[in-house]
């Protein structure tokens, strides 16, 4: 029934899935030898602990900062599995050392950059509002440009294999059939609460929001851009949440574009890999959910 479903959110990691409900996270891996192991963990998140961090705007910095934790983590767990190793997570100084270099790469990449390099295409046209305008333009390509070339690479193409897979297992759950590689082979690959359409939404949100801070010296519009990227996140994930929630026209507007953008970030997956996606979600069920 409708009423018993838990939100279930994902996320394709090497050779396997983690999928997380609010109390549990599970990753399941394909080995070498063509096992499947899975993992599983109970999992509290902070707004649980502190109720202010669920207010709207708020929450959707945690669950961005939360995603990028439980996303490294899963990497570097999933990492070792495939090779068939021994378990070894990121611990101690490692994990706030990766998160800080992931953070700062995607920082040069489409805040420094777009925003450095727009002074080789301001020319002609020097009114704030349409450099800014200009600069988000730029960054909207760097990102989609990104996307493409990784896209490319074909170990990459694997692991969005397995995010078509995620996609799909819990397109199956959610529309109340058995969890079954058959039933879960006939859905789409897309799903409107994607993370690539969070992406997606946060890139256009910062357009629209940083062309209302004028244009001042290049290091004071870094600093701007990055104090308000908490308020970015907060507005896509209201965005995405609302859509997620209401059908209409407005809705279908923006979770559109993000939809076609995970044609990019998905690939049909083999049964093989459904039948990891399936392995991982169950894992996060109570037991008479499953099947």
């Amino acid at each position: 029934m409708a009423e018993e479903k838990l939100l279930i959110g994902g996320q394709a990691v090497i050779e396997g899935v983690m999928m997380r409900n609010k109390s549990k996270v599970a990753i399941a891996i394909r080995q070498g030898e063509g096992n499947i192991v899975v993992q599983k963990k109970e999992y509290r998140s902070p707004s649980e602990r502190y109720p202010f961090l669920r207010l709207p705007l708020l929450r959707g910095v945690v669950v961005f900062l939360e995603s990028l934790v439980l996303g490294v983590q899963t990497l570097s767990i999933s990492a070792e599995q495939a090779l068939g190793e021994e378990e070894e997570e990121l611990k101690g100084w490692e994990l706030p050392l990766t998160l800080v270099v992931s953070l700062g790469a995607a920082i040069g990449l489409f805040i420094l950059l777009p925003t450095v390099l727009m002074k080789y295409f301001r020319y002609g046209f020097e009114i704030p509002l349409l450099m800014n305008l200009g600069e988000g333009c730029l960054r909207l390509f760097i990102f989609l440009g990104y996307l493409f070339l990784i896209s490319r690479w074909k170990e990459i193409g694997r692991v969005f294999e397995y995010h078509g897979a995620e996609h799909k297992a819990i397109a199956c759950y959610e529309a109340g059939e058995p969890l079954t590689v058959e039933n879960a082979r006939k859905f789409t690959r897309l799903h409107p609460r994607c993370g690539t359409s969070f992406l997606l939404v946060v890139m256009v949100t910062s357009i629209l929001l940083f062309s209302f801070f004028g244009w001042p010296g290049v290091w004071q519009r870094i600093v701007i851009r990055l104090l308000l990227l908490p308020l970015v996140a907060g507005i896509s994930y209201e965005g995405i949440k609302l859509a997620s929630k209401t059908d209409n026209i407005i809705t279908r507007i923006i979770v559109r574009p993000g939809l076609w953008l995970q044609l990019l970030t998905t690939k049909n997956p083999a049964d093989d890999q459904l039948e990891v996606a399936l392995s991982s979600l169950e894992a996060v069920l109570p037991t008479d959910l499953k099947k």
